[in-house]
């Protein structure tokens, strides 16, 4: 399954993080309360899945969401292009973890 969102192709939304790809891209970790949807985190990585599944604000999601937590990404190798896409979505959305 896949959506469109902030211009991009995401991959997702997964229960399991490891339906990630070992690719480099921009993750979003969302939240799912019913039919309500909240964005927990955002970052990005040259290997999704291990840095999904590594995760030092893992804990900030779990304590955050009282739901389902769901996993997307969009795949870019171009490290400006993740850097540039991550703080987009940090700029026009509200992210509970991981302020930057």
């Amino acid at each position: 399954m896949s959506f469109q969102r902030w211009d991009y192709e995401f991959d997702g939304a997964y229960t399991d993080p490891n339906r990630l790809q070992t690719r480099a891209g921009v993750y979003v970790i969302w939240c799912k309360i019913g039919d309500d949807w909240h964005i927990l985190d955002v970052g990005e990585s040259d290997d999704v899945r291990y840095r999904v599944n590594n995760h030092d604000r893992a804990d900030c999601w779990t304590q955050n969401c009282l739901g389902t937590i769901y996993y997307s990404v969009t795949y870019l190798s171009d490290p400006q292009e993740r850097a540039d896409l991550e703080q987009r979505i940090r700029n026009s959305e509200k992210v509970t973890c991981g302020e930057r």
